[in-house]
């Protein structure tokens, strides 16, 4: 009846117009008895479907809908009242599914399991919902991840294994939770993300950053670690690190400037802008550029550490030389990654180098200061060599004091020895005060020291009876030659004259 109707129509219009519309007047007649299925395209009727999109958002849903189409790349849940999110929210293996939209819902549990079903997800929002904690492995199975968005939940926990696996997330948003300890797994070499380049931990509770790791970190990464709106504790260490990253014009600080703020050490209750810092309550010392050190014919390789990793990066050495990929001389090599590499260093190779980088957003440019010592060892292996010969001397210091003091032979007999000869030489002197005549036996001294005797013979007008010398006789030396004979400093046993008839010892 409604074809006939319709006929009738189109003839009014005229013969041409039948010919336009009879494409869809055989449709209509061939499925005039097979009406169309509206639930053949397995859309709800709270959400729209359009291609593979399904958009559920504001549709008061309390559960995920069952029936969903196993081509759908774009889901959208937000806006709901969803609260748990099970590991059998689907029905069907979402192969092509990248992106899952569940943001301003009242989620509280997520399972560890719920995207073992969606292995292909790129885009997960997660944010303004209810989530407290992140357990161990949270996020396992999602290897293709690369944005994760948890902002404003109430997260005050996270397992040291909750990102474990995230091998391609690019971008972490955790800012306006409760998390009171900074995720240091997420920047450390040895766990950190391989792909991560921006991580949002902004307005929450963090009151310590390892700033050393940090101050580590590639500058893309700098670039992109918002630290902004944390009630952290003032500290110069802080305060160097966040100048540092606005000298560099690092996005995460130059955006936020205003919203660096710390509490005084003795007092948490004061909050003071960061950068007020040094000018009102701290004396922190200035900014130094950084400055390496190298050795004489080393090999030394300078970073061209940019915000940006896809740049295009020419050196400029001290001598205003140009340097770029593929340039490769006897000292000099810039590497495939923009790196510069030194060789066989010389001290004419100490000053600043500059890196020119340039991308498609921004240009940039380092300076690097060298300064090349003229010597060959490392300061630390010299130290080391100072302080082992030291070590040794005062060893061997000791052992020849042991040695001196309990080692030396014939101590006893020596001092025993020493005490006759002296004893003889006393009788020595004795005799020859008594009698000029008088002979002393040598043989002990002279097999002792090489010793030579004099006797001073007086004149014959001077001697009396017997050779005896008469009191008031002057005395003559006969061969003055004896006289000249130099005396041995060496001979401890020599005794000076008594008397002019005593023996001269020389």
């Amino acid at each position: 009846m409604w074809l006939s109707c319709l006929l009738e129509f189109y003839l009014t219009r005229g013969y041409n117009c039948l010919f336009s519309y009879l494409p869809v007047l055989l449709f209509l007649t061939l499925y005039s008895h097979h009406p169309v299925n509206v639930s053949a395209l397995n859309c709800h009727p709270k959400c729209i479907c359009a291609s593979n999109i399904v958009s559920c958002s504001k549709g008061e849903l309390v559960n995920i809908p069952n029936s969903l189409p196993e081509y759908t790349a774009v889901l959208d849940l937000s806006y709901n009242s969803l609260t748990r999110l099970r590991a059998e929210w689907t029905t069907v293996r979402l192969h092509r599914l990248h992106t899952l939209l569940l943001s301003h819902n009242g989620l509280s549990f997520t399972s560890e399991e719920a995207f073992t079903e969606v292995p292909h997800l790129r885009y997960l929002d997660l944010s303004s919902n209810k989530l407290k904690t992140l357990e161990e492995l949270h996020f396992q199975g999602l290897e293709e991840l690369e944005v994760l968005l948890l902002y404003n939940n109430q997260i005050s926990q996270i397992d040291r294994t909750a990102f474990e696996g995230l091998n391609s997330l690019q971008k972490l948003y955790l800012s306006q939770n409760l998390i009171t300890r900074f995720p240091q797994e997420l920047v450390d070499v040895s766990t950190r993300l391989p792909e991560l380049e921006l991580l949002d931990v902004s307005s929450n509770r963090i009151k310590s950053l390892p700033i050393q790791e940090l101050k580590n970190l590639p500058a893309y990464l700098k670039n992109g670690l918002y630290l902004h709106n944390n009630p952290l504790v003032c500290e110069c260490s802080l305060y160097l690190m966040v100048i540092q990253w606005h000298t560099r014009q690092f996005s995460s600080v130059v955006d936020f400037k205003n919203e660096f703020k710390c509490v005084l050490p003795l007092n948490h209750k004061v909050s003071i802008r960061l950068f007020d810092l040094q000018d009102e309550y701290m004396n922190c010392s200035t900014i130094i550029d950084s400055e390496i050190e190298a050795f004489l014919e080393g090999t030394l390789t300078i970073h061209c550490d940019t915000r940006l990793r896809n740049t295009i990066k020419i050196w400029v050495t001290p001598d205003n030389e140009t340097i770029q990929v593929g340039h490769n001389n006897q000292s000099l090599k810039m590497l495939p990654n923009g790196n510069l590499q030194l060789s066989n260093l010389r001290p004419e190779n100490s000053g600043t180098y500059t890196c020119l980088a340039s991308g498609s957003q921004f240009n940039e440019t380092l300076h690097v200061q060298l300064k090349v010592h003229n010597f060959t060892a490392s300061p630390v292996h010299e130290s080391l060599n100072t302080a082992y010969t030291t070590l040794v001397g005062c060893i061997a210091s000791v052992i020849l004091v042991l040695v001196y003091l309990y080692l030396t032979p014939c101590r006893c007999q020596c001092r025993n020895n020493a005490d006759k000869q002296r004893n003889q030489q006393e009788e020595s002197i004795h005799s020859s005060m008594l009698s000029a005549s008088s002979i002393h036996d040598f043989s002990v001294d002279k097999a002792a020291m090489d010793r030579r005797v004099a006797f001073i013979e007086p004149a014959k007008e001077a001697q009396g009876q017997n050779g005896k010398h008469k009191p008031n006789a002057v005395e003559e030396f006969e061969d003055k030659r004896l006289l000249t004979v130099p005396r041995k400093k060496s001979d401890c046993g020599s005794v000076g004259s008594v008397s002019s008839d005593s023996p001269i010892v020389v």
